[in-house]
């Protein structure tokens, strides 16, 4: 029995979604997008060596898109006995798919940190999400770039009223959500049921965030938001954000190494 499954039942369990193709990015690199290096480390390595620096040792990496090459840099740094791969065969569907096979993952019984695998960042977001009070919560950046791209977090009377990325719910502010998720073991339950809802009706083509939002819609007062708009981190879709994650974040970065 691996590390993994051998792990004390009342630990966290990090899921990673690290399953696209990354089409946006273009042909200048094939590799999935958490495979993309940043001074000298590959964003999977940094995201491993933040967890662990953070006391998480158990993680779930959804793969499909070139998984083997995953796989790969999991061994290489030291990770194959505490990462659970689970494939996602329909990896060009919509990002829900990715996250609903890590259902058993989802329904284990324990805290769940949900990650989007293209972010570069500070590590330290990592540390304010497990230390914030409340079981559900998203990190939120007040200084948010105008569009339709961004997923937006929208607030009205110190409640979170929408989650996405074109807004229909009135709010007083909105910011950019980083991607990154805490979940108690009731509501990640809850979702892994939310998103079996969406692909039974056909709906393969939707973003995991709109099975999150049903879940605030339903409660918003279980739901609460950290700020983290004095911490550097980018998303990784496009050309210009390989070059502003190199020239602009990398530099503010305090990364720990990887074991």
């Amino acid at each position: 029995m691996s590390s993994y499954l051998a792990a004390p039942q009342c630990s966290a369990v990090a899921i990673i979604l690290a399953a696209g193709v990354g089409r946006r990015l273009g042909g200048a690199d094939d590799r999935p997008k958490v495979l993309l290096e940043f001074g000298g480390l590959t964003l999977l390595a940094r995201h491993l060596a933040a967890l662990e620096a953070h006391g998480i040792q158990r993680v779930a990496i959804t793969i499909g898109y070139q998984a083997d090459l995953i796989r790969e840099e999991v061994a290489r740094l030291g990770w194959q006995d505490r990462v659970r791969f689970v494939e996602n065969r329909d990896f060009r569907q919509g990002s829900l798919v990715s996250l609903s096979v890590q259902a058993e993952t989802l329904r284990e019984g324990v805290p769940v940190l949900l990650m989007d695998g293209d972010v570069l960042y500070d590590p330290a977001m990592l540390g304010r999400l497990l230390r914030a009070p409340g079981e559900n919560l998203l990190l939120v950046d007040r200084e948010i770039e105008p569009g339709d791209e961004p997923v937006k977090i929208c607030f009205r009377d110190g409640l979170i009223v929408d989650f996405r990325k074109k807004p229909e719910r009135v709010h007083d502010w909105h910011g950019e959500s980083v991607g990154f998720f805490r979940f108690s073991p009731e509501m990640a339950g809850l979702l892994a049921a939310r998103c079996e809802d969406y692909l039974q009706r056909g709906e393969r083509q939707v973003e995991y965030e709109e099975a999150i939002r049903d879940l605030i819609l339903a409660g918003p007062a279980r739901f609460q938001a950290v700020e983290i708009s004095d911490l550097s981190w980018t998303e990784i879709d496009f050309p210009e954000d390989v070059v502003r994650a190199e020239n602009v974040i990398l530099p503010h970065l305090q990364v720990a190494s990887p074991a």
